[in-house]
């Protein structure tokens, strides 16, 4: 009987635990945190992606800190466009294919060369983890490339 009770309790310690676990999740990290983000609260900010997603999402900001895109300061926006949609590239959060091109037309032009075209360069191509320098920026990032 004190095994079933001792059972028992445990079980219902990790369900509590489990349950507290998603509750806290789904109240901390909201699906829609993107879509709720104040972008423009901040205008001064509006051009620097980074200072914020470095906290919002910091996995995504470090490997873009590691990438090429980050070693040579291409700024978020020339891929991703604007959160408020102006400018000359709508905002997107996969850019395409024609998006790349504008960078990379030679590129492009030998890939689909050889491969085909592709409707996607980031099946093959991840834009965020393409490391430049290997693990060279594999520890957290300094405090100044928060000021870019």
């Amino acid at each position: 009987m004190n095994y079933c009770k001792i059972l028992l309790f445990s079980l219902l310690a990790v369900i509590v635990l489990v349950g507290g676990y998603f509750l806290y999740m789904a109240w901390a990290f909201p699906a829609v945190r993107c879509e709720a983000a104040k972008h423009l609260d901040a205008p001064q900010m509006a051009g620097d992606c980074y200072a914020c997603h470095a906290k919002a999402t910091p996995r995504v900001a470090q490997e873009w800190y590691e990438s090429k895109h980050g070693v040579t300061l291409v700024r978020c926006q020339t891929c991703h466009g604007m959160p408020d949609g102006k400018g000359s590239l709508p905002f997107t959060r996969v850019p395409g294919v024609e998006v790349c091109a504008r960078c990379h037309s030679l590129s492009i032009g030998r890939m689909e060369a050889k491969f085909g075209k592709r409707n996607d360069c980031s099946t093959c191509h991840p834009h965020h983890q393409s490391a430049m320098h290997g693990g060279a920026y594999q520890y957290r990032l300094p405090s100044a490339k928060t000021d870019l």
